[in-house]
């Protein structure tokens, strides 16, 4: 009599988007956001230009446009809130001064490949800089970003922030991809890699 196969474990090479079980807190934030960015690049992989430009009801939002957004969201934390850092070059050719929505709007025009390496390099991006961040301030430290009278978030609070984020614009996405074809599910299956990306492989 053959043995039943055993599931794959959490953070297994067959499902590197789970969290830890158990661990400290550090791993279970990053834990929980590199599984909300996981779910998200499953949702959007794989799509055309219609696709990814596909809207529900009257919502203005399409894939296409989250995807920018989300980049341009992990690095404005990973730098501007968290380091005071500049928003990195690719950046630098941008319209915000005449569209406060320039990263959703602009989207419209860029090629698949262009949305799918922003976000892609922009994950990668912060991954290593919040590591290095919190490896040298702890998520208690002081994060750059502070209140009018001088207070500072702390690296926890901003990490926080951007995980409400992702939650807010992965819900989004789950609507749209299965407004696209249908698909569904809440993590991607075991085995899944992200198309064309070294990001999510």
């Amino acid at each position: 009599m053959s043995e039943a196969p055993v599931a794959p474990g959490p953070g297994s090479a067959e499902t590197l988007w789970e969290p830890p079980l158990a661990g400290g807190e550090a791993e279970h934030l990053l834990g929980a956001l590199d599984r909300m960015r996981w779910t998200f690049r499953y949702k959007v992989d794989a799509l055309d230009a219609e696709g990814l430009g596909t809207r529900v009801g009257a919502s203005a939002l399409t894939l296409g446009r989250l995807l920018k957004h989300l980049a341009a969201v992990e690095d404005s934390y990973s730098t501007e809130k968290l380091t005071g850092a500049p928003l990195p070059a690719v950046w630098d050719d941008n319209g915000w001064d005449e569209d406060e929505d320039w990263e959703l709007t602009s989207a419209d025009a860029d090629a698949p490949a262009t949305l799918y390496a922003t976000y892609d390099g922009a994950v990668a991006r912060s991954r290593a800089a919040v590591a290095a961040v919190i490896s040298e301030r702890g998520l208690g430290g002081e994060a750059h970003i502070s209140m009018p009278d001088g207070r500072h978030a702390s690296v926890r609070r901003v990490l926080f922030d951007l995980l409400e984020e992702y939650g807010r614009h992965t819900g989004h996405a789950d609507l749209l991809r299965e407004a696209v074809d249908g698909r569904v599910g809440e993590d991607p299956p075991p085995g899944w890699r992200a198309t064309g990306s070294a990001t999510f492989s």
